[in-house]
């Protein structure tokens, strides 16, 4: 054990017992053997996953935005991916995303689904791998996966498959630079939105007599101050009245401030565990709790999990997520909100700062040892025109209010707080450093390093216990990938 790990190992040693169970809805295959299955295919223009299929004028919509991509003969028909979820529909009357049918359409192009589970899906990808099975690629959009993947030789640079400089990449180009390693790429992102988001519900925002939080958030006014302010004003225990739910509300509030705990400069990774930006975000966390408007997990719930269906009936006031926890039919919401009374709105940042929101990278990576990855780069420039060329989105749209009961009013606002993830994005990559570096930071529960804050724990003895320790840590995963990345030549 090297001399970092020997000084968090005492600190850590009753405390590290609730980090990893807490996201339970990417195990979505849980119980699932790991197993190929071979894709599913449909014969109707079909978008997303139900029955509903394209009208004939949405039929020639698609076909322009087809139009768009690269004319070339795809000699590989197949592309390997391997996940805890299918790209391919599934379940009764589903239907294939336009990505899909896109790539099947201009490329005639399939996608094998390659199956394991949340908790495995590494150790697979490594016997797949090292057994050349020719997967061709893996989620890029998992925080866990950069640059850990990179340095244990499971994912290669993209830079040899795509042009992004081409129209095409342009607009995805700043975020694919956010992994950018020693001058590599290593994620296909093909759209960012917003990691987390707030709900709240509008019954109780007006029956509260408050401000609704989107009013103030087109008013310039929607802030750390003004979303304490109405957790203050609203929380009272004594009548049931609780203020901040969330399980991941303690890294959507650190980087709101604009700074990501390990990032990325000049092409090597960054730690900023002594900058003053995440002090403050820190300390701003730690006065929330204080001021006991932080819901209490463990009082409740009994097992330290979200309560979220207490938004339904107006006993609490915000629940920061992500935006998946409403993309499905409303009867499963878990915040039991009517569909009419769901807002939402982005995480408030400082008043002082621009609106900086944790940005997702969706996307894919290139495994080593692919069998096709000029497939993979083609289906990513599906996703890609999929989601920005007028015609495709609108498609989508549609959709989007039909599946999930959404007005045009939410999905709107949607697509702004997108908006403003790829424009001010932040993406940490503390937790795909090492299991160490998320072990003492964002992943390490509660009680542990840049959690700590919003549950009680003053961020001065915070860093003083940790940040030598994680900087250390962070150099050495720094030193691997500079490795690697000079081995990749």
């Amino acid at each position: 054990m090297n001399n970092t790990k020997k000084i968090l190992s005492g600190v850590l040693a009753l405390s590290l017992t609730a980090g990893f169970t807490a996201c339970g809805s990417k195990s979505s295959d849980t119980g699932a053997d790991t197993a190929q299955t071979t894709a599913q295919t449909t014969t109707a223009i079909t978008v997303e996953t139900n029955t509903a299929t394209l009208a004939a004028e949405e039929v020639d919509v698609l076909a322009g935005a087809m139009d768009k991509l690269q004319d070339v003969e795809l000699a590989n028909k197949e592309i390997k991916w391997l996940a805890h979820y299918d790209l391919n529909p599934s379940g009764s009357g589903a239907s294939k995303s336009v990505a899909q049918e896109m790539f099947e359409r201009k490329y005639g192009g399939t996608i094998t689904w390659y199956k394991t589970v949340w908790e495995n899906r590494y150790t697979d990808l490594s016997t797949y791998v090292l057994g050349g099975e020719g997967i061709d690629f893996f989620p890029g959009d998992d925080v866990y996966n950069f640059p850990k993947g990179i340095i244990s030789g499971m994912f290669l640079p993209i830079d040899d498959y795509i042009d992004m400089d081409s129209e095409i990449w342009a607009d995805m180009k700043p975020a694919m630079d956010l992994y950018n390693f020693g001058g590599k790429h290593f994620n296909l992102v093909t759209s960012v939105t917003a990691e987390e988001i707030c709900i709240y519900n509008k019954a109780t925002i007006e029956a509260n007599g408050l401000d609704d939080p989107w009013e103030l958030f087109e008013a310039g006014e929607w802030n750390w101050d003004t979303f304490k302010g109405m957790l203050q004003e609203f929380v009272d225990d004594e009548n049931d009245q609780f203020g901040l739910d969330g399980y991941w509300a303690e890294n959507a509030l650190l980087f709101s401030a604009g700074v990501p705990l390990v990032g990325t400069k000049d092409g090597q990774l960054v730690c900023n565990y002594n900058d003053a930006t995440v002090e403050k975000a820190m300390n701003f966390q730690y006065d929330l709790f204080n001021a006991g408007l932080v819901f209490d997990r463990t009082a409740y719930s009994g097992a330290n999990q979200e309560i979220p269906e207490m938004m339904g009936d107006g006993r609490q006031l915000f629940y920061i997520v992500g935006a998946y926890s409403i993309q499905a039919d409303p009867a499963t919401w878990v915040t039991k909100i009517d569909p009419a009374d769901v807002g939402i709105v982005p995480v408030p940042s400082p008043a002082d700062s621009d609106p900086y929101a944790v940005a997702k990278l969706n996307g894919y990576a290139i495994c080593k040892g692919a069998q096709n990855p000029q497939g993979v780069a083609l289906f990513a420039e599906c996703n890609v025109v999929g989601s920005t060329d007028e015609g495709a989105v609108a498609i989508s749209d549609r959709k989007t209010m039909d599946d999930f009961k959404w007005s045009e009013e939410l999905l709107e606002k949607n697509k702004m707080i997108n908006e403003l993830a790829m424009q001010y994005p932040v993406v940490d990559l503390a937790s795909g450093c090492s299991t160490d570096v998320a072990s003492y930071t964002t992943q390490g529960g509660d009680n542990v390093g840049t959690r700590a804050a919003l549950h009680g724990a003053d961020w001065a003895t915070t860093r003083e216990t940790y940040a030598d320790a994680v900087i250390g840590l962070v150099d050495e995963v720094n030193a691997e990938l500079q490795t690697k990345i000079a081995e990749l030549g």
